[in-house]
């Protein structure tokens, strides 16, 4: 692992403890070379995924990129990030389990708003307004229309385009 401050690759653990429910390993360490501490975290890959993009183009899965994109959507949303972390853990769960090494990026982003919507509607509308690239007022009215509650209470319609 190298240091991110001086680019040392001489550095020591100075603790590791589980986290995200056992899923992952952070470690805390020390640039010998520099002093600076800095953390790792290391999360089991059952197998390399590829995310095939609308234009075909193929890219490797990138969690990060999807966290990203779900903080943005749950900024101020007094969401805790434990939450966020074990959503995001439940789609790349879900995609690893499903055998396939390649999803779709619409896919992708139908199971991060199906989570979101049962999380936080207004982070799902965030997510969804970016995700279908709405341009006009009319987009939401009807994003919001198919958020109309059945008798159970969840939403309705939460996928479709």
């Amino acid at each position: 692992m190298r240091c991110p401050f001086c680019g040392s690759d001489d550095n020591q653990v100075k603790d590791s403890r589980p986290v995200e429910d056992g899923g992952a390993v952070r470690r805390r360490r020390q640039c010998n070379a520099c002093g600076a501490r800095f953390t790792t975290f290391e999360r089991i890959q059952l197998r390399e995924l590829i995310v095939v993009k609308r234009d075909g183009r193929r890219v490797p899965f990138d969690r990060d990129k999807l966290k990203r994109s779900i903080m943005i959507a749950t900024r101020k949303r007094g969401i805790e990030e434990d939450r966020i972390e074990r959503l995001v853990n439940g789609i790349v769960r879900e995609v690893e389990i499903s055998g396939e090494t390649e999803i779709e990026a619409r896919r992708l982003g139908e199971l991060a708003m199906s989570r979101l919507a049962e999380l936080d509607q207004v982070a799902y509308v965030r997510f969804a307004s970016v995700y279908r690239n709405f341009r006009e007022a009319k987009d939401f009215e009807q994003l919001l229309g198919e958020l109309s509650s059945d008798e159970d209470g969840k939403p309705v319609g939460v996928g479709r385009k």
